[in-house]
């Protein structure tokens, strides 16, 4: 059931696969909310939208009260952020970006005492076990894994925003649902294309990696945001996307 229109927080809205979220929550009619440190990133399009609200700042620097007063009244949060693919980026700080910025978001939303939970999306990856699904990968995965959890620090940051997710917020919080969505090598396409969703990685994102599209990444998270039956199938849990053609 498609619900009427949201309001939704969107943090990594000018990223890649965040910009695509943005337009298609805007093109099916829902009040968007980004918080953006460079608004000149986002398209004029987007910027100007009638139904989008640019607050410039970072989630990580606002003070409590201003980022309650951000997720004030918003039914859904998503969150695309990611560390630059530079050496600062993933060397420099913040180290924990994503799950630093879901936690202030998170502790923002349970103190704006939502009328209804309030559904959050967090974009991760398939390199990150769902460890509570018993996720069984080969040991030679688990060896190259724990080597990139020491020497690339974003790994670890991802794997830090599930267990904040699995273990603080759980699966019967009363002011937040989560759902986090592990795309699998992300490439650009320019439309939606047929992807398929699982419970669990397929192929293993070390050795044999499949690909997702960014804009079929942000169609799923659309559909989880504004869907009431797909939220309701997998809500609590960590569904991997793969685009058709490489299942």
């Amino acid at each position: 059931m498609i619900a009427s229109m949201l309001d939704i927080l969107i943090v990594g809205g000018t990223g890649a696969t965040g910009e695509h979220l943005v337009r298609q929550l805007l093109n099916r009619g829902h009040r968007v909310r980004v918080i953006v440190r460079t608004p000149e990133k986002l398209p004029d399009s987007v910027r100007h939208h009638e139904n989008i609200t640019v607050v410039i700042g970072n989630a990580l620097e606002m003070s409590d009260a201003e980022l309650v007063q951000h997720v004030q009244g918003c039914d859904a949060i998503a969150s695309c952020l990611g560390h630059t693919l530079s050496f600062g980026g993933i060397l420099g700080p913040p180290w924990r970006l994503v799950t630093d910025s879901a936690t202030r978001l998170c502790q923002a939303a349970q103190a704006s005492e939502p009328a209804h939970p309030v559904r959050f999306v967090l974009m991760n990856s398939t390199g990150c076990r769902d460890h509570a699904a018993h996720e069984r990968v080969s040991i030679w995965q688990r060896l190259v894994v724990q080597a990139i959890r020491m020497l690339i620090p974003p790994h670890a940051d991802n794997e830090a925003a599930v267990a904040f997710f699995q273990n603080k917020i759980g699966q019967s919080n009363p002011n937040v649902q989560w759902v986090v969505v592990r795309p699998d090598s992300l490439i650009n396409e320019d439309g939606v294309t047929p992807y398929h969703i699982q419970a669990s990685p397929s192929r293993s994102a070390i050795f044999d990696p499949g690909k997702t599209s960014r804009i079929n990444a942000a169609h799923f998270m659309t559909e989880l945001m504004t869907d009431s039956d797909t939220w309701s199938q997998w809500v609590g849990q960590m569904p991997v996307i793969y685009n058709t053609e490489t299942p």
